[in-house]
């Protein structure tokens, strides 16, 4: 890189303000990619098991990725890397295609939808409204719920934990090929972790991978590759299913809506709020510079995502990880975006990963979402019990949108009961009698 091009990077990425240099944010780029790669591999992995082509969504995630992350350093100047969200990923496949019916091409219908009502909610504003009023004991739980979530689906994809007529669930056969190959993937990525390995999750599921090889749990047949399998996933979506044009769905794609919608919104603020304080990017009040910027960015990604293929993009915690590394300016999720890119060339090749490779991963970032249920004072009823009911009904019921609908319900009815409910309110409990509505008539259903 000549002294001109650095001077130019450095002016539109305010270098020089942000005390860091070309050479840094490039090393935090690729130390950012690194912790949050084991995403080509898990989400094809999740999203396949709605019946959608492994190899296309591996590109699809990709590509989605890739967009995000350079549209973000090069639109907002922050090194907040974006892919395809856990959490909204598990919702879409197991919840939304397996349990409510609806067919995968619907459901990347309403992942679009999604992302055009949070653009739109982010323009006119009403973004602060929802946020002003949800607590944010509630954001920490949601949090953990679907950590709890993702962690469940990890233990049961591996064999770990499996149905029971009895008990409901049980403990597996461990000595099963797949069982034992995942704790093996487990024991792997947790000695990495604590030994601050920042690709100790793709290198686990590689690893993984080889071993299920030698083993013989794995058939390995390699095909030509080519960039067509985007194909596969890209520009199928159903918006006329969305609309409920298909007969089959009805209400129910009201309530995908919301959860896509709710979900995102709440992951990304918790991510922004961890990076930038962080990176010490907040300002002396505690403001987000250019929050709107990077929202909208974030809505843009998830369009484009759906178009692409595959679930909700949104920004990922990881890139914690790159500030770490120096990473100050909007040139550390270029350069990830870049990797992403580069990796679209192999990425079909995640259909060779089994269940019981991944598994681990899910098993661990699930863990790892645990972390915010610290700021919750659970010696105070009023943050204690919505706070636990939002955290227990997501993996128990296998929905997000159930866990956010006690969560908030209880909060509202809380503040009734001990007089504190003020004007200010109106909000929180119009959408509390939604939340009212919907359990209504699930109940008539």
């Amino acid at each position: 890189m000549t002294s001109g091009q650095d001077w130019a990077l450095g002016r539109y990425f305010a270098f020089a303000e942000r005390g860091t240099s070309a050479r840094t944010e490039v090393l935090a780029g690729f130390t950012t990619f690194l912790t949050m790669a084991y995403i080509v591999l898990v989400n094809p992995a999740i999203l396949g098991q709605a019946g959608m082509p492994v190899a296309s969504v591996a590109a699809a995630t990709c590509f989605a990725a890739a967009f995000a992350s350079i549209l973000m350093g090069l639109v907002a100047n922050t090194p907040l890397a974006l892919a395809p969200g856990m959490g909204l990923n598990a919702y879409f496949s197991f919840t939304v295609v397996q349990q409510m019916g609806v067919p995968w091409p619907v459901a990347l219908g309403c992942v679009l939808i999604s992302g055009v009502a949070f653009l739109f909610l982010t323009l006119t504003g009403v973004r602060q409204l929802i946020v002003s009023v949800i607590p944010n004991t509630l954001f920490a739980a949601v949090a953990g719920g679907i950590g709890l979530f993702i962690g469940f689906i990890g233990l049961k994809n591996a064999g770990i934990v499996v149905g029971s007529p009895a008990t409901i669930v049980a403990l597996g056969n461990l000595k099963a090929p797949g069982a034992a190959l995942a704790l093996f993937g487990l024991a792997l990525i947790g000695t990495l972790s604590v030994w601050n390995v920042r690709a100790a999750m793709l290198i686990g599921i590689v690893a993984t991978t080889l071993v299920g090889w030698a083993l013989g749990q794995v058939s390995f047949h390699p095909e030509p590759y080519s960039l067509s399998a985007l194909t596969g996933t890209a520009f199928r979506l159903d918006l006329a299913g969305v609309f409920g044009l298909s007969g089959r769905h009805g209400l129910g794609l009201v309530e995908i809506l919301f959860v896509f919608l709710f979900v995102d919104l709440f992951d990304n603020i918790g991510t922004l709020v961890a990076v930038t304080k962080r990176a010490g990017l907040m300002d002396a009040s505690g403001r987000i510079p250019g929050l709107n910027r990077i929202l909208m960015t974030d809505a843009v990604a998830t369009i484009v995502g759906a178009m692409a293929g595959t679930s909700t993009v949104t920004s990922y915690v990881e890139s914690a990880a790159g500030v770490q590394a120096g990473g100050r300016t909007g040139l550390t999720a270029v350069v990830t975006g870049l990797l992403f890119l580069a990796t679209m060339f192999v990425a079909p090749y995640a259909q060779l990963v089994p269940l019981a490779a991944t598994a681990p991963a899910l098993i661990v970032v699930g863990g790892l979402m645990l972390l915010p249920l610290r700021e919750i004072d659970w010696e105070d009823p009023m943050a204690a019990i919505p706070a636990f009911l939002t955290v227990a009904m997501i993996p128990l019921t296998f929905s997000i949108a159930n866990g956010l609908a006690f969560g908030i319900t209880a909060h509202a009815g809380l503040k009734l009961a001990r007089g504190r409910a003020v004007k200010a309110d109106w909000f929180l409990f119009v959408l509390t009698g939604l939340f009212v509505v919907r359990f209504v008539w699930m109940a008539a259903g």
